[in-house]
């Protein structure tokens, strides 16, 4: 039973020390303070929403841009179609 015992508060002291180190650990290799992070947080919400802003945009002018095309190419379209009709008559 001795050996048990010992075996098992060497296992708590194991586990202590390590529970020890990993927080001194942590500590150093803490990230930012709290308030640098919602800085952080902030600056890359910000940077987000322009990119989603210029990206929509960009969007956009290809949307019109290829309307047009697509209208003028039904234009072309209608107009050789009215075309080939008045020559088959």
């Amino acid at each position: 039973m001795s050996r048990s015992s010992s075996s098992t508060g060497s296992i708590i002291v194991a586990f202590a020390l390590g529970a020890v180190a990993g927080a001194a650990v942590a500590l150093l290799y803490a990230p930012m303070p709290g308030d640098e992070t919602r800085r952080r947080l902030a600056e890359t919400a910000r940077q987000g929403r322009e990119r989603a802003e210029a990206a929509a945009k960009r969007g956009g002018e290809i949307y019109r841009t290829q309307r047009q095309n697509l209208n003028d190419a039904i234009d072309r379209g209608v107009e050789a179609f009215h075309d080939a009709r008045k020559d088959a008559l």
